[in-house]
């Protein structure tokens, strides 16, 4: 562990101002104030309790965007939560948080607009039925994930919730552990063969493996916003073996990790600084067990729950799937569901990394879903909202630079409209700032909050990135449109699913059509089409233009480029711009195309300069960014 240890003190010269306020108090202490704090008032609060130590509690000051109120993130293992702590649950938001509740991308729920003289009733309510929200924020474990149907579902082969217990049963309610990692430390466990928790996207992923006929865990490292988990090259082959490994990462990451730079004190810097092999064999040393190398990881499949809308169980019943869109849910709701899984299920609810919620053991399923309750939460509705997130937003968030649930949503909608999907899956995630609380980075289609400029004038925007993959061990997106005016978003995305649901063949989702169709082009050239067919939408200029169309170039933005200006040249004039070509280029350096406006009348001005400069000899342009002016959509 040398490696380690030199390149931690490399880094001790400093310290970041979170680590110096870390040592003013004991949370502990500040926890056991809560009953004065309530009782003396939201104002008697030091600001260091407020800004860092009550957020060890889960519960984050809102002052700024909720005068005087807390949100409370509660803890929910795995997503697992059996009916009674779902009506507590429903309770105390109806009854002291404006009947609010947040699903969140962690399988856990957050409860807004609370008062602080409430806040002790509340733990007292939640605690009762074995919940609370230790340790959900700031630099601790936060919420422990799974797969949903664990221990029921027949992809599940290793049942891990009591192993999710052992494992937080290391850290929680510790006060060892309360605030004193670098950074906050995020956990999944999966023993499935489906990735219904996104288990590669966290620092530190169990996931199912087999090695040698012996079934176990992978052990993956490292995961954040903007980078999957990488393998660390040791499989575990009993829960026994796990605890031992969790253990020694935890506790090298304790003693190790870096606590000058907030921004690169995740365990994926430290990993990035030493390699992954110093990490993995300081593991073993640490923990005296010479852990075997990774056998097969099996958790690769993709779930396609969302659109069946129901999965049966091993006992014959099923698990009901209910969308909520964008995660905004009630008090009032969770009463109601909680209540439905009772009559007709086996009292057993699930929340899931994509904002959406199960009910488990339902046998008579017809019945359940002629309750009035789905009427508002739908089973099964469309592709675009089956698996739709949303984080808080500037609603709810300080970080948030777009409103971005409700923006989600009328994204939702206006696709559902304008471009109508039978069938297909299409993961649509909003993140409303760089911090990737939605987790756009997976998603087929990814938004991140932004502030872009029209006519010189601030306003909300989005970087649009496609291309995430929950299945295999996951991938992040690629960009293809940076700073789009959310006002036109839906124009753009709206382009790439009228050529989905053109080229896509029968049942594929919008992931396999990426991979089949739009993997073989640059991402500059996907971004562009997507501007471009809104524009020709917008002008009512009608061509026959499939993103798939021009000859493949091997990736090259300037000859895919010079190819569909060849290419519209030939929509408007049915005559090739030049006699001869070679290379994605024309032979003849002094051949001229003819004038385009000869050719045909009234034509859309910007429009054929736009071409000219695609295929003209003098400045020719040779990335699509050069373009952007001519294809600018104006209200």
């Amino acid at each position: 562990m040398q490696r380690l240890q030199q390149a931690y003190d490399a880094k001790a010269g400093k310290t970041n101002k979170i680590e110096n306020i870390k040592t003013l108090k004991d949370p502990i202490d500040v926890f056991n104030k809560l009953q004065i704090y309530a009782k003396e008032g939201y104002d008697f609060i030091p600001e260091e309790d407020k800004k860092y130590f009550l957020k060890c509690f889960g519960l984050f000051d809102k002052d700024t965007l909720t005068p005087k109120q807390f949100m409370m993130r509660v803890r929910i293992p795995g997503g697992h939560l059996n009916s009674q702590q779902a009506k507590a649950l429903g309770e105390v938001a109806r009854d002291y948080g404006r009947d609010y509740i947040d699903i969140t991308t962690r399988a856990q729920v957050e409860l807004r607009y609370l008062d602080i003289q409430n806040i002790p009733t509340l733990f007292k309510r939640l605690q009762e039925v074995g919940i609370d929200s230790y340790q959900t924020g700031v630099d601790n474990f936060r919420n422990i994930v799974n797969d949903p149907l664990d221990g029921y579902a027949y992809d599940n082969v290793l049942p891990s919730q009591d192993l999710l217990k052992k494992l937080q049963s290391k850290f929680l309610h510790d006060p060892n552990w309360i605030s004193a990692l670098p950074r906050k430390f995020n956990t999944a466990v999966s023993g499935s063969f489906s990735n219904r928790c996104n288990a590669f996207g966290h620092d530190c992923c169990f996931v199912l493996a087999q090695k040698d006929g012996i079934y176990g865990y992978n052990m993956y490292l490292g995961g954040k916003v903007g980078q999957v988990a990488k393998d660390a090259d040791i499989f575990l082959s009993s829960q026994e073996e796990v605890l031992k490994a969790y253990e020694s990462i935890i506790d090298l990451f304790k003693r190790f990790g870096f606590r000058d730079n907030r921004n690169k004190n995740r365990l994926h810097f430290l990993i990035q600084e030493v390699k992954m092999e110093e990490i993995a064999s300081a593991i073993r040393e640490n923990a005296g067990i010479d852990f075997a190398t990774a056998g097969e990881t099996m958790t690769s499949l993709d779930f396609t729950d969302a659109g069946h809308g129901k999965v049966q169980l091993r006992d014959g019943s099923f698990a009901v799937h209910v969308v909520v869109p964008s995660g905004v849910f009630s008090g009032t709701d969770l009463l109601q569901t909680a209540s439905l899984s009772e009559k007709f299920g086996n009292g057993e609810l699930r929340f899931s990394i994509e904002q959406n919620l199960y009910i488990l053991g339902v046998k008579d399923t017809s019945a359940l879903l002629q309750e009035d309750f789905f009427q508002k939460y739908k089973n099964i509705d469309t592709p675009y909202f089956n698996n739709l997130i949303a984080c808080a937003g500037t609603k709810h968030c300080t970080f948030g630079v777009i409103e971005n649930k409700e923006d989600a949503r009328r994204m939702a909608d206006y696709l559902s409209t304008s471009v109508p999907l039978e069938s297909g899956r299409v993961r649509m995630y909003w993140s409303a700032c760089v911090k990737g609380c939605g987790l756009h980075g997976l998603a087929d289609i990814g938004f991140e909050g932004c502030k872009t400029k029209v006519a010189e004038v601030t306003e909300d925007g989005v970087h649009i990135s496609i291309g995430g993959r929950l299945a295999g061990e996951g991938l992040e997106g690629y960009t293809v449109i940076k700073s789009a005016p959310l006002r036109y978003a839906h124009f753009f995305v709206e382009s790439l699913m009228l050529e989905y649901k053109k080229l896509r063949i029968k049942n594929e989702s919008f992931e396999k059509f990426n991979i089949r169709v739009l993997s073989q082009y640059t991402s500059a050239y996907i971004g562009f089409m997507m501007q471009l067919k809104a524009y020709l939408r917008h002008n009512k200029i009608e061509l026959e233009l499939d993103i798939n169309k021009i000859t493949n170039t091997g990736k090259n933005e300037e000859f895919e480029l010079f190819e569909l200006g060849r290419r519209l040249y030939y929509q408007l004039t049915k005559k090739e711009a030049y006699s001869s070509y070679e290379r994605f280029t024309n032979a003849n350096k002094r051949e001229k195309p003819e004038d385009i406006r000869k050719l045909v009348l009234h034509m859309d001005e910007k429009f054929v300069q736009m071409i000219e400069k695609m295929i003209g000899n003098e400045n020719r342009a040779v990335v699509f960014s050069e373009l952007l002016t001519f294809i600018a959509l104006e209200d």
